[in-house]
């Protein structure tokens, strides 16, 4: 009887382990955007996460000029490098997904609120208007470290 009641807690233990919440670092390095067109490193500030653009396809413009924020709407922040903008900002980490954060998309200057989900090594990040329900997911792949 001891032997049934040790196996039953140490399996009732492994499957609490396995219920646990995901590791909220767990998305901390670079990512893929679903285009292609862009690495963003995702960093963690104090208990908030966000995120840079560390790699471009094309990087600069056809005269070799780095590429800049055009797009936004406030004139001061146009000749920013696309280089180095943080596009992510503001993540706090909550049972299973990144929310109250926002995103920010340099093609067309406009910042939506976002969350992601992390799944089988995959990010799926999804930008949505104000507090509605409309919006769009993109799922984006994690590189590797280089070591």
């Amino acid at each position: 009887m001891k032997k049934l009641f040790l196996f039953i807690t140490c399996f009732l233990m492994s499957n609490l382990s396995y219920s646990q919440k995901p590791n909220a670092d767990v998305i901390l390095g670079t990512w893929l955007t679903a285009s292609g067109k862009a690495k963003v490193l995702i960093y963690k500030e104090g208990t908030k996460y966000f995120g840079r653009i560390v790699w471009l396809k094309n990087p600069t413009y056809e005269d070799g000029k780095p590429k800049v924020d055009k797009n936004n709407p406030d004139k001061a922040k146009q000749n920013t490098p696309l280089m180095g903008l943080n596009m992510l900002k503001d993540f706090v980490f909550d049972e299973d997904e990144w929310e109250d954060g926002t995103i920010y998309d340099p093609e067309n200057g406009k910042t939506y609120s976002c969350t992601m989900t992390y799944r089988d090594g995959k990010l799926d990040v999804r930008g949505y208007i104000g507090i509605s329900l409309i919006g769009r997911t993109q799922t984006w792949f994690k590189i590797p470290d280089s070591k």
